[in-house]
């Protein structure tokens, strides 16, 4: 019974779409430790005209996780990713604003011993695929260990949403 139960939970979570962030912040649990933390951003330097240093740093309720800082970033969107590379711990996705453009690199950090890193390189997006419902990444249920990617790209004077299944680390 207890198998059947975490197959059906496993399924589930590779079906997770991602839970973004309330005004106030987001949790999850993003150390792996059972217990779901509060994460949430703070711009320092930023004008309304994106002038200053316009650094977004992403916080932690619990102090052990040490924050990090995205620059430029005029502060953005924070999502729970859920465990895309299946460590036991739970992704955070950044979506950055900016006073310019529609193109937007979406941001996958995740926490091993050495602090936050990348996940994937910056997946571009521009927000028509936003608009489109065409989320940048997600768990691909068909591949153990791979995620698809969902990212815009100009081609043949065009913009073009591009998917492909990626192995992470």
């Amino acid at each position: 019974m207890e198998k059947l139960i975490l197959i059906i939970l496993t399924f589930c979570s590779s079906l997770f779409i991602a839970q973004k962030t309330h005004e106030d912040g987001l949790l999850g649990d993003f150390d792996g430790n059972g217990t779901k933390e509060y994460a949430y951003t703070k711009v320092s330097d930023c004008s309304d005209e994106c002038d200053g240093k316009c650094e977004t740093t992403i916080y932690f309720n619990d102090k052990k996780i040490k924050p990090f800082i995205i620059s430029p970033a005029k502060n953005g969107g924070l999502y729970n990713l859920g465990d895309l590379n299946e460590d036991g711990k739970e992704e955070i996705g950044f979506y950055p604003d900016w006073c310019t453009s529609c193109w937007h690199g979406f941001l996958v950090y995740t926490l091993n011993k050495t602090g936050w890193n990348t996940l994937v390189p910056s997946i571009s997006t521009h927000c028509s695929q936003w608009e489109d419902g065409k989320f940048p990444i997600k768990k691909d249920p068909k591949k153990k260990g791979y995620v698809i990617i969902t990212s815009s790209i100009w081609k043949d004077d065009d913009i073009r949403i591009n998917s492909e299944s990626v192995k992470v680390k």
